[in-house]
């Protein structure tokens, strides 16, 4: 069992260090968090959430880990297991650390004896695959007889592109201060120091002078120096972010010294973690050139780059950040990781800065886009977090590359940590949830208890019970949307400009208060048992999107507090959504329902659906009621559609298909994804071949290769014309208009090449149309010969 007492000692020592009192440590952030083991929640909303990760989330976790070779990698590198098999990508060892920083964050918050001798197992595996000047990498400790391609022949030649040996050191940092604190125990924290003082002996000035392919390894170093003292550890991260750029790619934030970055661009996940990386040295530094850098970068994210969900990453080209306004809903990456990236770099500038628009980031990504990548079961995941759908997504057991999943598991258990902070005799209250939480201001220690049905209501109840009368001041967070700002800035604005009031009130007495940076500031004695009263105006909002939006034009989206919600399929007539509208003027009532998704708020509307008909653009409108959840818990009742963006004009809705002869029949392929086929038959027409709003069919990454994709008819039909639209991602995705293709009918039981009275064209962003001597047939099918270097795709195809 976990020594309490012991690990009480050594997290005392770590916040000591942590505050600049231990090491001479002078220069943090001028607020710091209240640490999570301070903070036990306990309301009806988190504490469930918490629970499924440790009594789900991790053990499964730890099990996928061994059983996709995670394991094996570190028991071969440490010659405890024959052969040189390894899992498919070299950071896949930080599924591992991740997986052991969850675990200790968990242990923390409920001592597990079992698990933590399992980590301790684990632990003594990682040391053994360690080489002896502290260098730790499985893929080249193995010494495999085909090393994977990214590696490199020595060490970290490769590692500004792709190798990856410093994100595994980063995440290993981070797993090992976690698993120090959590348990008092120096095991991994000594195999962390020594990789740690590798890197100090090799990269530097007048060293090897490269950055890191994928950051994280500067927050980890930060975290590192606050444990230990050793200053070395925070010049090198600091020489990590100073020797990056100007000569690299912008796709890992390259192509610019750091103090040159004014735009977010490029890879979000390594963007966020470079971010809260600046933000750490520059609160340990005094480096006031980097918080230039990333006030610019945030106000670029906030007004131009975020999702109403709190994503961000418009793109799956590169998992990257978009132009600005560029914010698809179909093709949205809004990677897990990048979300939990924007809350720790969120966190970091709130931190700085003490202002609540960071925390309203925060809590919007925390409730939605974060939330979003973990299933209320807690196993099954989301890697991107679409804000549409039309049953293509469907959530992973697991996925090859895990680092959302394994990210899940390691940030669910820290949450509390981010409720409070303190600054000297200023208490934060940042999120609103149950817990009993003690704190030690600078006059005294002081018991928290919040008692809240946040966020299905807004009445927040805080008891104040210091150890004796206090004067401290008290910081209450006033959320942006309870003034009618959905985020900073001019992105997203709600529809009804009605501010509602805020009330509060002290031992029942109504309290008029300032707000400073957007928290209400409450200074005064306190005394044991003081009672302090919040009430948010929890009101359906209808949200807008600025018009440079142009995939949210003529839409309004759902929130209800800090949730965002979504029309999902099995709450709706015909499980269809895409086909809804609602008007702006109609009434949303919200309704909580404890026997649906583990207990949510339900909004319904009057609405209508619309539907197309045959040889006519006039379209076909009923009225149906309209339900909406809240967009978290999407995809937990299997593969459906599903908006969050609501047409409120039948330009923007997308009409039930009719019925034709496409539309009513069966799609087979030499493709084996089944998910991608109901795309060719949507009735939806691209705005041009690269358009990844709706779904298509591809057979990427197939090159040089015979395909087929087929009609079987639900009765014999005379055909005559085969129109098909081409998907072509060029000049920077891996599809290309096919080499050729052909038309065959089913005859006899043979396929039979169709008479074609036109010539084969292929182009793209447009249709291409053949007509042919009419057959009557039961299926078509169409041959289509790939690219040598590229793979090809299919928007539409129309058979007439």
């Amino acid at each position: 069992m976990i020594n309490k007492r012991k690990a009480a000692c050594v997290l005392s020592l770590f916040m000591m260090a942590f505050t600049g009192q231990l090491f001479s440590q002078q220069k943090d952030y001028p607020i710091q968090p209240v640490s999570f083991t301070s903070v036990h929640v306990n309301d009806n909303f988190w504490q469930p959430k918490m629970e499924v990760n440790a009594n789900v989330t991790i053990p499964y976790v730890l099990a996928q880990c061994k059983a996709n070779g995670r394991m094996d990698n570190f028991l071969r590198a440490a010659k405890k297991l024959d052969g040189d098999k390894l899992s498919e990508f070299p950071f896949d060892d930080t599924d591992v650390y991740k997986a052991i920083e969850g675990a200790s964050y968990s242990m923390q918050n409920k001592a597990n004896p079992t698990l933590d001798k399992y980590i301790d197992t684990l632990i003594s595996v990682i040391g053994a695959a360690q080489e002896p000047d502290g260098y730790l990498y499985t893929f080249r400790t193995v010494n495999a007889k085909k090393p994977h391609e990214w590696i490199g022949a020595k060490r970290w030649v490769q590692e500004e592109v792709l190798s990856h040996e410093l994100y595994d050191c980063g995440h290993l940092y981070e797993a090992a201060v976690a698993h120090y604190q959590a348990t008092g125990k120096r095991t991994l924290l000594n195999i962390a120091i020594k990789n740690a003082d590798l890197l100090v002996k090799v990269f530097g000035p007048g060293k090897l002078e490269e950055y890191p392919g994928h950051q994280i390894v500067e927050i980890g170093l930060s975290k590192m120096y606050r444990v230990t003292g050793n200053k070395q550890y925070l010049d090198l991260a600091k020489f990590f972010l100073d020797v990056r750029g100007p000569k690299g790619d912008a796709y890992n934030q390259a192509d610019k010294k750091v103090v040159d970055q004014h735009e977010a661009e490029g890879h979000a996940v390594r963007a966020a973690y470079m971010y809260t990386g600046m933000a750490d040295i520059a609160a340990l530094t005094g480096d006031t050139k980097y918080l230039a850098a990333i006030d610019d970068i945030w106000g670029d994210v906030v007004n131009k780059k975020l999702y109403i969900t709190g994503g961000i990453g418009a793109t799956g080209n590169g998992e990257a950040f978009g132009d600005a306004y560029q914010l698809p809903n179909m093709s949205a990456y809004a990677e897990t990781c990048a979300a939990i990236g924007n809350v720790y770099w969120n966190n970091r500038m709130f931190l700085l800065h003490g202002d609540s628009k960071y925390i309203d980031v925060l809590e919007r990504t925390l409730y939605n886009g974060l939330l979003s990548g973990v299933s209320l079961s807690g196993d099954r995941f989301f890697y991107p977090n679409p804000l549409a759908s039309m049953s293509q997504h469907q959530r992973s057991a697991w996925i090859s590359c895990a680092c959302c999943i394994s990210n899940m598991t390691r940030f669910l258990p820290s949450l509390p940590g981010y409720v409070y902070a303190k600054n000297k005799n200023d208490l934060y209250i940042n999120l609103f949830m149950g817990n009993s939480s003690n704190i030690k201001l600078a006059s005294g220690n002081v018991n928290i208890i919040q008692t809240t049905d946040y966020p299905w209501k807004g009445k927040v109840d805080i008891t104040v019970n210091p150890e004796k009368s206090l004067d401290f001041t008290l910081r209450i967070r006033i959320p942006g949307w309870a003034k009618q700002e959905p985020v900073p800035g001019n992105l997203y604005t709600f529809m009804d400009k009605k501010v509602l009031p805020v009330m509060l009130s002290i031992n029942g007495q109504p309290q008029s208060f300032i707000t400073e940076k957007g928290y209400a500031v409450l200074k005064r004695t306190w005394k044991k048992g003081d009672q302090v009263s919040l009430l948010l105006p929890m009101k359906t909002e209808k949200v807008l999107a600025n018009p440079l939006v142009k995939d949210d034009k003529n839409r309004f989206a759902f929130e209800r507090g800090p949730v965002v919600y979504c029309l999902e399929g099995p709450d709706n007539k015909d499980s269809l959504v895409q086909n809804i509208m609602v008007d702006t003027n109609a009434i949303a009532n919200a309704n909580y329902r404890a026997d649906l998704l583990n207990g949510v708020d339900v909004i319904s509307a009057a609405g209508k659906s619309t539907k197309r008909q045959l040889n006519s653009d006039q379209l076909i409108e009923a009225n149906q009621q309209v339900k909406a959840i809240p967009y978290y818990a999407w995809a937990n009742r299997g593969p459906s559609e599903m908006t969050v963006w609501i047409p409120y004009e039948a330009s923007a809705a997308r009409p039930k298909p009719a019925p034709t002869i496409a539309s009513t029949s069966k799609v087979t392929s030499s493709l084996k994804n089944t998910k991608m086929y109901a795309a060719i038959k949507d009735q939806y027409e691209p705005a041009d071949s690269k358009d990844a709003s709706y779904p298509y069919l591809h057979w990427w990454p197939a090159k040089n290769t015979g395909e087929y994709v087929q009609y079987d008819f639900d009765t014999a039909h005379t055909v005559g014309e085969s129109k098909v639209y081409w998907f072509d991602d060029g000049p920077w995705g891996g599809c290309r208009i096919p080499a050729s293709y052909k038309i065959l009918y089913l005859k006899d039981g043979q396929w039979v090449p169709v008479k074609n009275t036109i010539p084969y064209i292929i182009s793209k962003d447009s249709f291409n149309t053949v007509t042919f001597e009419p057959v009557n047939t039961t299926a078509l099918r169409m041959e289509i010969q790939l690219p040598v270097d590229n793979s090809s795709g299919i928007h539409e195809w129309v058979v007439k």
